[in-house]
């Protein structure tokens, strides 16, 4: 238990005060996305979709017109 007392000290002083809140927030959001990805392989459920899709906008110049 020490242990993780001295790093969350030394992730502090590295990090800042105002670097901690995001860095926990963050790390909640990471921590149900892995729950939620490692029930839905425990249930056997098909992969699903993307929640977002992202194409390329193709550009051209006046050489290619």
């Amino acid at each position: 238990m020490s242990e993780i007392a001295i790093l969350l000290v030394v992730v502090a002083l590295v990090v800042g005060a105002r670097k901690l809140p995001e860095l926990a927030r963050n790390a909640g959001k990471a921590s149900r996305i892995l729950k939620a990805e490692a029930r839905e392989m425990k249930a056997g459920d098909a992969p699903r979709e993307p929640a977002a899709t992202y194409t390329v906008k193709e550009t051209r110049t006046a050489e290619d017109r």
